[in-house]
């Protein structure tokens, strides 16, 4: 087991740094999307109804694969009140 370990850590640490930071922030932002419908208590199906979209599309947002454009962010914290990403 501890091979297979050693074998993944030299993977992960072959990616290009851009490439993970890339990574991390799709998820956190997904998983910022998450937690704010999960606040509302909204349902994939409600969520999407509200913004007038497909709930397979929800499903794609929080699968941390989407890459959302600044139109979409900005639409999404207008909705929930608050910002999904910050810039500092």
């Amino acid at each position: 087991m501890k091979e297979a370990k050693d074998i993944y850590r030299k993977i992960v640490a072959s990616v290009p740094t851009d490439i993970q930071a890339e990574v991390n922030l799709s998820f956190e932002i997904s998983d910022r999307i998450d937690a704010l419908m999960k606040e509302r208590g909204l349902t994939k199906k409600q969520f999407a109804d509200a913004l007038g979209r497909r709930p397979s599309e929800i499903t794609k947002w929080l699968s941390g694969q989407h890459n959302f454009t600044i139109a979409t962010l900005t639409m999404l914290s207008s909705f929930f009140g608050q910002p999904i990403i910050t810039v500092g």
